[in-house]
Formats: structure tokens, sequence, C-alpha cells
């Protein structure tokens, strides 16, 4: 599942000017998460970035609908992800 999600979403990240660096899907606190961590090539990555990533992402990941349960989308940073 992740390795199809991650081609799907790799392209249009890379459209938009960043670099796409992982994708999990975890659990925290009975929360499931599909966690995508990006990067770019210049400078840190900061919330308008992960906003912007999300906006590109959300009808996507809206049509492929791999993931039969709920999950909240959580865009961040190589910094943030690696933790």
């Amino acid at each position: 599942m992740i390795e199809k999600i991650r081609d799907l979403i790799e392209k249009p990240i890379i459209d938009a000017g960043y670099i796409l660096d992982d994708v999990m899907y975890v659990q925290e606190n009975n929360t499931n998460f599909l966690r995508i961590v990006i990067d770019k090539n210049e400078g840190l990555i900061n919330v308008n970035d992960c906003v912007k990533v999300n906006e590109v992402l959300d009808s996507i990941l809206d049509d492929i609908d791999f993931i039969n349960e709920s999950y909240i989308v959580d865009i961040c940073s190589k910094e943030k992800g690696s933790e």
C-alpha cells in the first residue's frame, strides 16, 4: 500500500518544488497517521510548505482511497519525521 501511495504522490510533490523523503502509515495513541515526509533543496521546511504540499495531495489522496480505516494526513519535514 505505501509503495502505491508513494508512486502516486511523488511526481506531484516534485512538480511543486519539493522532495518526497518518506511515506509511513503509523498508529499513535489509537490514531492512524499517513505521514508524508518532505524536504527541499534550499532552506528548511516551514508550515507554509506543508500546507502547500497538503493542498497538492488532497484530491489525489481522496481519489486513491487505498486506506479503509480513518486516518490523519501528516505532512512534515524531514527533521520532524525522522524523530
